[in-house]
């Protein structure tokens, strides 16, 4: 059904403190912008609430007119999952604010704040939690889909650090969901969190940090790659939960190349953090940001490479230690071709995590919805460029990409020990994975979950999980 006015009148009649855009009105364009242009789309009206009631009253509207929903956090899907086309969009960027328990060590965030938020709150206490790399990237989205951060070799993923969710189903009703309130949906939002309503909070655990951490970027030209790779290996090979990195395959930003980026990261001492990283500062990079730095700083590092605008898409990929170094040759030169012959493709970039997974691994696979807990890292093929005509034929080259890496990693993980799932969720676009291969063996536990909290499947934008027929 579309949206009238007559609708938008009874909408605006119900609300209370939130604001409303409807197409021509003052802030409706504002409204629409996501950090990837290919995430915009034209909602038929956008409700930024600032308290859980006008969550629940905006839910209860759009099905009583049959109008699609769409749940906007940070907005850093890349392939749209925020907004609808002529539907109604809920806008949490009024309600981003960051309480913290210094006594009881946890930060509660409500479900439209950005990471960012939580570092400085966090940082001006002493305390961190596991949050994101990129500090514009919501909150909501990376802990619904599990959540990885430089953190995550001390403590795990956000989602094993997340104590509590208030959250608004689909019927209306607003629930805590813990380990002892509404256990079913709380193991669910864990990993697949997309799929059971509007979370308003969450509750994480938090750990003291007010020490600065050793971390920096350092870059190389092409002929090390071979060489950085080996070193990268060694790390994974003799693990410190302390630690981790990235490696990205970029243009160099002033245009002069390719190069190799390295972002080191490590609690503890400049001095242990040196010893960490001896191997690869041994290696004399052309570029050496490593310093005591804020651990909020760090999540920052991306940021210039990772700003809004632009077309951009997300192609996950896994991998399993040690890397091959002539596979990830050959990666690397296929890709700079491509950069070279579409310049438009420039700013594009292949991000390879080394995270220290003994830490996740301790949580048993059924423990909560993610369904990968093993020896496997993460990377993503992120693809930007300015001409909407190409969209099809970037994101097709990049699926190529991928194919890539999943033959390499079929060869080499296949029939070891540990539970294979090819592809995580906060890394795959709708339609780039079935189902299954994301959700793994929690799948049927989740179609109960699903069944119960959101029968209608409402919440359909983000890998939903097929409801059981049977």
């Amino acid at each position: 059904m579309s949206i009238t006015a007559a609708s938008i009148d009874i909408l605006r009649s119900r609300l209370t403190t939130a604001i409303v855009h409807v197409p021509g009105s003052e802030g409706y364009q504002q409204s629409l912008v996501r950090w990837s242009d290919t995430g915009v789309k034209r909602a038929g009206v956008v409700v930024q609430p600032m308290i859980a009631e006008d969550i629940q009253t905006a839910l209860q509207w759009a099905q009583e007119h049959a109008i699609d929903i769409a749940v906007k956090g940070g907005g850093h899907s890349t392939a749209g999952t925020s907004s609808s086309d002529g539907g109604l969009v809920i806008d949490l960027s009024r309600m981003n604010q960051v309480m913290v328990d210094s006594a009881q060590k946890t930060i509660t965030v409500q479900g439209g704040a950005t990471w960012k938020e939580v570092d400085e709150v966090g940082a001006a206490h002493g305390l961190a939690t596991v949050g994101g790399t990129v500090n514009h990237t919501g909150v909501g989205g990376l802990t619904l889909g599990a959540g990885y951060g430089w953190l995550s070799g001390q403590y795990g993923l956000t989602i094993d650090n997340l104590l509590t969710a208030t959250v608004v189903l689909a019927d209306g009703s607003l629930v805590t969901a813990s380990a002892t309130e509404h256990p079913d949906l709380f193991w669910g939002l864990r990993g697949a969190g997309y799929n059971f309503g509007v979370v308003s909070d969450f509750t994480y655990q938090a750990y003291d940090k007010s020490s600065p951490v050793y971390s920096g970027i350092l870059a190389f030209p092409p002929p090390q790659l071979e060489s950085v790779v080996e070193q990268l290996n060694g790390l994974l090979a003799e693990p410190d939960s302390r630690a981790g990195a990235m490696c990205i395959f970029a243009q160099a930003p002033d245009g002069s190349g390719p190069m190799i980026i390295v972002i080191c990261f490590y609690d503890g001492t400049q001095q242990e953090g040196q010893q960490h990283f001896a191997g690869l500062l041994g290696l004399e990079p052309i570029l050496n940001t490593m310093d005591m730095i804020p651990y909020a700083m760090v999540n920052t590092l991306q940021n210039p490479q990772a700003t809004y605008g632009d077309r951009k898409s997300f192609k996950g990929i896994f991998y399993q230690p040690p890397l091959d170094p002539h596979f990830v040759r050959t990666v690397f030169t296929d890709f700079m071709a491509k950069l070279q012959h579409e310049p438009d493709l420039m700013a594009s970039a292949i991000i390879l995590e080394f995270i220290d997974m003994r830490k996740i691994c301790e949580v048993p696979l059924t423990a909560t919805a993610f369904a990968s807990r093993n020896t496997t890292q993460n990377g993503i093929i992120y693809m930007r460029w300015t001409d909407s005509s190409k969209d099809l034929e970037h994101r097709a080259w990049a699926r190529e990409i991928q194919a890539k890496w999943t033959a390499e990693l079929d060869a080499r993980a296949r029939g070891q020990d540990g539970d294979y799932v090819p592809q995580y969720i906060n890394y795959a676009e709708p339609g780039d994975s079935v189902v299954p291969n994301i959700y793994g063996e929690n799948l049927g536990r989740l179609q109960t979950v699903k069944a119960q909290y959101d029968p209608k499947n409402i919440f359909n934008k983000m890998h939903p999980i097929p409801l059981d027929t049977k």
